[in-house]
């Protein structure tokens, strides 16, 4: 399904520009104000439900913190788990962990071993097939380094998906599954 012009304009015109947010010249996008506009979050979802149906998911993994939001909704909507992908010390059980770069410095995201069930396989055997999701992709960074955990753990990540990207293209090289992204921000 291709979102239409006006389904594009709904979603878009929902979300808020913050400048100057969190430093001098970056122009934040707020998405609180979409997740409490019905119509939007709706056609969002309508969209992203539409999409995954035909992919036989076994989970959806959401990257720390927005990505929990609209991944819940998208596994609850078709029926799989949902696996949260959280910044390094945050979960309780056993981890395994990605480092990777930030502009200065270095961070890191984790899931539980067992996250996409033993050795990443479900209950076929087969790796489990999983979609990553969040709500935005600029340098692709974070995306990258959870997109390695699913691996890591012995399950395929089938697909990146993002509500927006910005500056299309930039954040996509060295993924190892494809990038989908809803709306192409400049």
């Amino acid at each position: 399904m291709t979102l239409t012009p006006e389904d594009k304009t709904i979603i878009l015109d929902s979300i808020r520009d913050i400048p100057d947010f969190p430093k001098p010249g970056i122009i934040f996008k707020d998405i609180t104000t979409m997740l409490n506009n019905p119509k939007a979050l709706t056609t969002l979802m309508d969209h992203l439900t539409e999409r995954y149906l035909g992919y036989d998911l076994d989970f959806i993994a959401g990257i720390d913190a927005r990505g929990f939001i609209f991944g819940s909704i998208l596994a609850d909507r078709l029926g799989v788990g949902f696996v949260p992908v959280r910044k390094k010390g945050k979960l309780p059980y056993t981890t395994v962990a990605e480092k990777y770069s930030l502009e200065y410095g270095f961070d890191e995201v984790e899931i539980h071993i067992d996250a996409f069930g033993e050795n990443g396989c479900c209950t076929t055997g087969d790796p489990s097939k999983v979609l990553l999701i969040d709500d935005l992709i600029a340098t692709g960074g974070t995306a990258k380094a959870a997109a390695n955990l699913i691996d890591k753990v012995g399950a395929k990540c089938v697909e990146a998906c993002f509500i927006m990207e910005l500056g299309f293209l930039k954040g996509r090289e060295g993924f190892n599954a494809p990038v989908y992204s809803v709306l192409e921000i400049d």
